[in-house]
């Protein structure tokens, strides 16, 4: 997930009562948005033209008015305008629901128009701020194609429309900034990512990095290999991989450096290993909420599904740790290091009961998953009372429950100005038939050929996801190629998973590699030496997404679970050998490129 932007850090100097002050509103308005969210979740039936224009209200002050940097006074005043006219559009369209949902799309009046147009200029503002500026450009480019396409030539263009109803469906209907995207951003998203912030204010990172070093410390590169287990671990509880990175690399970059580890693999190793939380059960990133969505899947029935692949990404960087392991020599921790089983048992409660809460939840009862998400937040809370001491403490209990709200509420926001954002390039592609003159474009350039149109999605995919987060560029991949690749004989599933996993891998491809460059920072090394690593590591998961073509029981624990086991035992062989080929010392490369032939053997042969 992309981070939402930071809280302003107020580098210049100010009163003490102005910058407290200033602290208690966005502490206020955090807790209210919390609130909100949670409330959606037990409040029920809420009108989608109620609970989703709030959602992008609770998002706004956390991208125009708390933003950190070095800002000019004009791009200040400019934040303060643009997202005061937010809020009043958000509450126009919140309170007048009725009659404009008796429109039935169809804006009346210079004054809804003006309003439309101004919140779609301010949606799009949004994403620039939040994320990247390429996302709001491409959704300004197809938004150019809906009102001016109908004079376009031949079959690119298309019949158009009538001004109010073109923005009216993408205003005041569920066709736009209030569709499905923006539903799962606030209904799905939203509670987990509330629950993994309370989750991290506690001492869970204490509890699962002690846990990771006394289970993977002793082997050789023991250091590097406590990362990976450390950021599968704390992908369960954030599907954020920037997060990853900038929370477990603080601790293990350095301490691999202090062993004696090359800073550019140090670095790589933290980067590539903290994409794989993304699509680590239960809490996966946000791309996973939104597939579930659209396959009309049950959110658990994916978590099941995305097991697999997930244990096969870790096992991967394992297995690329090892090879470097014994092309450089590097050694486990000592038994000194590890911190012995009895702080294991200390801190495990703190990341296990939360998680716990939420797995029994899931499969013993028949609440809805976000319903789950609150119980088991719950929990979290009350965990926050206590350290790893097991002492009861007042005063860290505040401190941490004003990190969690704040953070929680700056990450609902950032991926909340995502999603509404996508939401316009999704509804474009509906009410102009964009996606089906795509979908055929792509079955057309294949020649009909699968192999050919999977070519061509995951290069569109790691082309998108350069500049985009993970969770948009699968959201605009998938809305673009996946009906081509179903038409061309894919299962939805394997499409969706194909498209993600390509789309996540985008973190550490260059040249705008973001997991890199944060894992470079921390390393205080130049970033290039840790790209050029980071590709050679996770080299062979650019190749898991063809196990999803070539062995389909590998997506089917839940009703296959011998037969996914096998296809899962078969895949982690082929990256196996493929990280040794990658890997090794160029004296063995007759045996290396043996090894590579072995593993594309492996993984392009249909099997189970």
């Amino acid at each position: 997930m992309s981070e939402a932007p930071g809280i302003d850090d107020h580098a210049a100097p100010v009163p003490t009562r102005l910058a407290t002050a200033w602290d208690v509103l966005i502490l206020a308005v955090a807790a209210l948005s919390i609130a909100f969210h949670v409330w959606v979740v037990f409040g029920g039936l809420v009108p989608t033209l109620v609970s989703r224009p709030l959602h992008l209200l609770f998002a706004i002050p956390f991208v125009f008015f708390f933003t950190g940097g070095n800002r000019s006074r004009l791009d200040i005043a400019l934040s303060w305008l643009l997202g005061i006219l937010g809020i009043a559009c958000c509450l126009y369209i919140a309170l007048n629901r009725r009659d404009l949902a008796d429109q039935y799309g169809s804006l009346k009046g210079w004054f809804q128009i003006a309003l439309s147009g101004l919140l779609i200029a301010i949606v799009l503002d949004m994403a620039r701020r939040a994320v990247q500026p390429v996302m709001p450009a491409i959704a300004l480019i197809v938004l150019l194609y809906g009102l001016l396409g109908q004079h376009l030539p031949g079959d690119i263009g298309h019949n158009g429309q009538p001004l109010t109803s073109f923005l009216g469906t993408l205003v005041i209907s569920e066709g736009g900034l209030w569709g499905t995207l923006t539903g799962t951003s606030l209904e799905l998203i939203a509670p987990f990512l509330i629950l993994g912030a309370f989750v991290a204010a506690g001492d869970a990172g204490t509890g699962f990095m002690a846990i990771a070093q006394q289970t993977a410390g002793r082997f050789r590169a023991g250091t590097a290999k406590v990362e990976v287990v450390a950021s599968a671990l704390y992908g369960t509880i954030s599907g954020s991989a920037s997060a990853n990175v900038a929370s477990t690399g603080t601790f293990t970059i350095p301490a691999m450096i202090r062993n004696g580890y090359p800073a550019p693999f140090a670095a790589s190793v933290e980067a590539v290993a903290s994409t794989g939380g993304q699509i680590m059960p239960p809490v996966m990133g946000a791309g996973v909420f939104l597939m579930a969505e659209f396959l009309r899947m049950r959110y658990e029935d994916l978590m099941v599904v995305a097991t697999l692949p997930a244990l096969i990404f870790f096992l991967t960087c394992w297995f690329g740790v090892d090879r470097y392991a014994v092309t450089l020599g590097l050694r486990g921790m000592s038994a000194d290091e590890l911190p012995g089983w009895r702080k294991v048992a200390r801190t495990l409660p703190f990341f296990a009961l939360p998680l716990g809460t939420l797995i029994f939840l899931f499969v013993h009862t028949e609440y809805t998953p976000q319903f789950c998400g609150i119980l088991a937040l719950c929990v979290a809370v009350a965990l926050l009372a206590i350290d790893v001491d097991l002492r009861l403490g007042l005063r860290l209990f505040l401190a941490r429950l004003r990190e969690a709200t704040v953070n929680a509420a700056q990450q609902v926001a950032g991926i909340a100005a995502i999603m509404i954002c996508a939401g316009i390039i999704v509804g474009v592609f509906h009410i102009t038939g964009l996606g089906v003159k795509f979908t055929s474009l792509i079955v057309g350039l294949s020649g009909g050929r699968l192999w050919v149109a999977l070519i061509l999605t995951a290069l569109a995919c790691i082309a998108l996801g350069m500049e985009l987060p993970t969770t948009a560029a699968y959201a605009i991949c998938i809305a673009v190629a996946g009906p081509a690749l179903i038409e061309l004989g894919l299962r939805p599933l394997q499409a969706h998973l194909f498209v993600f996993w390509y789309a996540l891998l985008c973190t550490i491809t260059p040249p705008v590699c973001g997991n890199v460059f944060i894992a470079a920072r921390i390393a205080q090394t130049p970033w290039l030496p840790v790209a050029w690593r980071a590709m050679r590591l996770g080299g062979a998961l650019f190749v898991v997404p063809i196990g999803f073509i070539t062995h389909p029981s590998l997506l089917a624990l839940g009703s296959d679970p011998l037969m996914a086991l096998l296809a899962g035992a078969k895949i982690t062989l082929g990256m196996a050998l493929f990280s040794y080929g990658a890997i090794g010392r160029n004296e063995d490369w007759l045996k290396r490129i043996a090894a590579l032939l072995a593993s594309a053997a492996v993984i392009m042969l249909y099997g189970f």
